[in-house]
């Protein structure tokens, strides 16, 4: 969809972005050790993301992988942001909660995508308000994205309303992370 945007838009753009600081990485799970590592095969950390997993592409979910989930882990909650979308908060990619701790793998495409129907269901909803993954899509000329994959690891299992939104799901990590991760993957349209 924005990449219908006209490039002198996205360039004249570039310089607004919600910033990394507003990430619930850096701001509700602040205090938590980032502790898990999160991977991917598809792309390293600060690399680039496939086309495969965009809106250029197929749009479906890219493989994860976590690692040193804490023992006493009462769930796990997956959410990516991109603090490079030129609104007021990160742009939300994908909301899936009520993963348990045991839930340490995810293949490509396992979540609900433009490209299928996955094979998770706790989703939330994403900044087009759609349960599932919004696949990178960022405006042409607005400069590399960054696209946050965060894992946090709960002290106790979050209570969330079906198909919760970005502000549902900050209130139900407030206090509640024991561990962090993240994978940022960046991707870009010139």
């Amino acid at each position: 969809m924005l990449e219908k945007l006209p490039h002198a838009v996205g360039e004249a753009l570039s310089r607004v972005r919600a910033g990394a600081e507003k990430a619930a990485f850096h701001t509700v799970a602040a205090e938590a050790p980032a502790t898990l590592r999160v991977t991917s095969q598809a792309f390293a950390d600060m690399a680039p993301i496939p086309a495969r997993y965009t809106a250029d592409g197929e749009g479906l979910s890219p493989p994860l992988a976590v690692a040193d989930v804490p023992r006493d882990a009462a769930a796990l909650v997956l959410f990516v942001e991109d603090p490079d979308a030129p609104s007021p908060h990160p742009l939300v990619h994908l909301i899936a909660w009520n993963l348990t701790p045991e839930d340490q793998g995810f293949p490509e495409g396992t979540f609900a995508s433009p490209a299928g129907d996955g094979a998770r269901h706790d989703l939330g909803r994403n900044s087009f308000l759609k349960d599932g993954w919004l696949p990178p899509d960022p405006p042409t000329g607005h400069g590399p994205h960054h696209y946050l994959f965060q894992i946090f690891a709960l002290a106790r299992p979050a209570e969330l309303p079906a198909s919760p939104g970005r502000g549902a799901l900050l209130d139900a990590l407030r206090g509640n992370v024991i561990a962090k991760g993240l994978l940022t993957g960046t991707y870009e349209r010139a």
